[in-house]
């Protein structure tokens, strides 16, 4: 079932944004389901930052529209943002207060807060121990934690979060992971930025790609995952051109190509209970494996939908509607 506007927290249409003659944003469009955790997902320049900072008014795009909460938003609209929080970059704190005064700062600076609030936010991040030490002794992951908090502060709605686990140790990131798992299930929407490939499979239930400022898949991560057949082989480099030839001709085969780490793998998009004929049909043609990957992973997915593509290609078909995921 599409999901219908009125059930999106964010959504984005026919973005666009350039830096000179540099364009970052092609037009974006994402649905971002209520709710839910949302990974969004793409290489170093696929425009990321450039969305977040959109999303959060520090820029403004040259083209297409943004909704936050149901609500078109734009210029004049910052006041909005009481009902956002967001973790943009590296937070930045006084360091010579405590991470409990640091709070008392940013929530005397915008809607009113709760005195309780504060507390229950270093108790929620597991600050609660530290919270009267100076922020010059927190540790990177510490003030990651605290910034959320601070992004928490007016008990907002949707939650923008730019690479939340940075920082953070493996015990950390667990914690991170059941922290926003949380905030999901008590109805908030938590939109995630993040390069760590492993643990937003692990977190999300929506996922968006993008590649070239453009987003190039979106939906369900279950049905992304059970929907992508995916198999990785590596062949002599001296044979690849003849192996993609010889797959590429098996019935029911997608995409065929090099994969983008390198390395003689190549990336085979096939149906899961064919992926043997893979290795018997280059062992017919005299080409043998030195390595064999099957399965599907976000990380396969992500490289193979985000590797670059010759100036003449076409562009990407436009991704799937997004479908309820719970």
């Amino acid at each position: 079932m599409t999901i219908a506007s009125g059930d999106l927290a964010l959504a984005t249409r026919g973005l666009r944004k350039s830096y000179g003659p540099r364009l970052a944003l092609a037009g974006l469009d994402l649905s971002v389901p209520t709710g839910t955790v949302y990974g969004f997902l793409g290489p170093n320049g696929a425009g990321k930052t450039t969305t977040m900072r959109l999303l959060t008014g520090l820029m403004h795009p040259d083209a297409g529209t943004i909704e936050l909460l149901g609500r078109p938003f734009g210029r004049g609209d910052r006041h909005r943002l009481f009902d956002v929080g967001a973790l943009v970059e590296t937070p930045t704190f006084y360091p010579y207060l405590s991470g409990r005064a640091n709070l008392r700062a940013l929530a005397a600076t915008g809607a009113p807060t709760p005195k309780r609030r504060i507390d229950e936010l270093l108790e929620l991040l597991g600050l609660r121990d530290r919270a009267n030490d100076p922020v010059s002794r927190y540790s990177l992951g510490m003030k990651q934690r605290l910034g959320i908090a601070a992004a928490l502060l007016s008990d907002p709605k949707l939650l923008l979060l730019d690479e939340p686990a940075n920082g953070l140790d493996p015990a950390g990131i667990v914690a991170m992971r059941e922290t926003l798992r949380q905030l999901a299930a008590s109805g908030k929407t938590v939109f995630v930025s993040s390069h760590i490939l492993g643990e937003v499979e692990q977190l999300v239930d929506v996922v968006g790609i993008i590649a070239a400022g453009r987003l190039v898949r979106e939906g369900p991560m279950e049905a992304l995952l059970s929907g992508e057949g995916v198999v990785r082989a590596r062949v002599p480099p001296a044979q690849m051109d003849a192996s993609i030839a010889i797959l590429a001709a098996l019935p029911e085969v997608g995409a065929v190509a090099p994969s983008p780490d390198g390395g003689g793998w190549l990336t085979v998009r096939i149906p899961q209970e064919r992926a043997a004929e893979v290795t018997r049909s280059l062992a017919d043609a005299g080409i043998y494996l030195s390595g064999l990957d099957t399965g599907s992973d976000l990380e396969s997915i992500f490289l193979e939908l985000t590797a670059p593509v010759g100036a003449s290609a076409e562009a990407p078909a436009p991704p799937a509607p997004v479908e309820a995921s719970r």
